[in-house]
């Protein structure tokens, strides 16, 4: 998924590590016993399995943003500004200094949702290692002030930071949830969302039942059987079969097999694209990158593997980033191709995404049409980002949201392609990029920041350490019966008080 984001533990380890903090609950919903006159359970599919015992500061965050188990202090609206959620409003006081006031809600263990709390909640975010991708590049501190005003600094203007505490990452959690010694984060009972986690069985299924005192509101569904089914036939079948109401990340190759009715697709700001480890390895060479790069047609990507229904890459940002098209510049810097002459590389990819597998199979076929020589490795997310991150191959296909981590366009340029990042798959270290990404997070005004963002993007693909390949629509399957499913671009949630059946 990314997601995110970032180091992950292998999923084999996931089910002891969660038998020990997980409270016992009643198991998968089977028919209409799980119905009740307050409202019938939701059953959902979802792509990638939880990786980081649902901690919420890597990849697992969206899993508990889009169950609605978890939220910020913000939120992000149709248009990718900042919104009201735990905070329902907030004031920059000077130039390092954000004041927010809180709104009266609760947690899902009972206690109030305070200033303290938060404070305390965002201080666990901030030290944990590693960071956030939210937090990648700028120091942030919270303190009380009263019981329903939460001062924020930052140690350099932070022109963006309500975005920045939009992120799943950054989601707020009760004391409880860091009282484990070994320094777990437990959301079990202790986020603020329309629906609290009950059980989880490692790395198939959760249990997650209403909570009745969230502050947006009493949730129309009682539960949510969730069921983490990394292969993306077997989610459209269960859809198709009507073993589940909701089946997330449909493959392109199983959407004409559902009916029509019970398809939504929707653009989204991820993009899939082709990270070349510039670190290590031949791809060292930019020569060799640029040779990748030119090798690769992006436009045969979206046509065939995606049958139309995705974009052909034209940068780090795609379509439904509707600003990018109109400022994007040229790259800036490029090496000219060198000859590969049998030059041996490895490119990984997962199969959460059955799209990905086929994609790199296209791009083995098109890099050895160019001369290279390419070993494929796909595994199952879980078990290739901790290789990834480690540079233990040459080339990696990524589906990635921009805008997942923050909102802001500059942030996923700052944790994907900076020295410094958190999320830096290409392991890109280049002091030209680094410059222009920094000059980006000192623009606070929105046309400004995203011409800053897009001259970045610039020199970013100057480096061809990223070859963008495709920008993706998502395909959501939706049982007829189901109502209110929120089909989000940034693909941060999915169930909310509205959703039923």
């Amino acid at each position: 998924m990314p997601h995110r984001r970032p180091r992950l533990l292998a999923a084999l380890l996931l089910a002891p590590l969660l038998s020990a903090c997980f409270a016992s609950g009643g198991g998968e919903a089977q028919g209409g016993s799980a119905d009740t006159a307050a409202g019938s359970r939701l059953r959902v599919a979802l792509a990638f399995p939880p990786a980081e015992n649902l901690s919420p500061y890597g990849a697992d965050a969206t899993i508990l943003s889009r169950l609605g188990v978890t939220e910020g202090l913000t939120a992000l609206d149709a248009n990718g500004a900042a919104a009201p959620a735990l905070a329902q409003s907030w004031r920059r006081q000077d130039e390092h200094t954000w004041l927010f006031t809180l709104r009266e809600a609760t947690f899902q263990d009972g206690t109030d949702v305070t200033a303290a709390a938060v404070a305390a909640s965002l201080t666990h975010a901030i030290r944990a290692k590693p960071a956030p991708a939210a937090l990648s590049g700028v120091t942030v501190g919270a303190k009380a002030e009263g019981a329903r005003t939460l001062r924020v600094t930052t140690g350099s203007s932070d022109p963006v930071l309500p975005l920045r505490l939009s992120s799943p990452s950054l989601a707020v959690l009760s004391t409880k949830a860091y009282a484990a010694k070994d320094g777990r984060v437990n959301p079990v009972g202790t986020g603020t969302g329309p629906f609290t986690l009950a059980k989880v069985e490692g790395s198939t299924s959760a249990r997650l039942d209403r909570f009745d005192d969230y502050w947006g509101g009493r949730a129309q569904s009682a539960g949510i059987d969730a069921r983490f089914i990394a292969d993306g036939t077997a989610r459209a079948n269960a859809l198709r079969t009507g073993q589940v109401d909701i089946a997330e990340a449909v493959p392109v190759a199983q959407a004409a097999t559902l009916e029509a009715a019970t398809r939504r697709e929707t653009a989204t700001t991820r993009t899939t694209s082709l990270l070349l480890n510039s670190a290590a390895g031949p791809f060292k060479d930019p020569k060799l990158r640029a040779a990748a790069r030119a090798a690769v047609d992006p436009a045969a990507l979206a046509h065939g593997v995606y049958e139309n229904h995705a974009d052909a890459g034209a940068g780090i940002y795609g379509p439904a980033v509707t600003w990018a098209a109109g400022k994007r510049t040229q790259p800036v810097g490029r090496a000219a191709a060198g000859a590969p002459h049998g030059t041996a590389v490895t490119l990984a990819t997962y199969d959460n995404r059955p799209e990905l597998p086929e994609v790199a199979q296209v791009l083995k076929q098109q890099l050895e049409k160019a001369g290279f020589k390419v070993e494929l490795v796909v595994r199952e997310y879980s078990r290739l980002e901790t290789d990834a991150l480690a540079g233990r191959f040459d080339g990696v296909v990524l589906a990635r949201n921009t805008l997942v981590d923050t909102g802001d366009p500059v942030a996923v340029l700052a944790s994907d392609y900076t020295c410094k990042g958190g999320y830096n798959l290409a392991r890109l270290c280049d002091r030209a990029v680094d410059e222009a990404v920094a000059d980006a997070e000192g623009v606070g005004e929105d046309g400004k920041r995203q011409d800053a963002a897009m001259a970045a993007e610039a020199r970013i693909l100057g480096t061809d350490a990223v070859v963008p390949l495709v920008h993706q629509r998502v395909i959501t399957g939706v049982g007829t019966s189901v109502k209110g499913v929120l089909l989000d671009p940034y693909e941060r949630v999915l169930v909310g008080t509205g959703t039923r059946r």
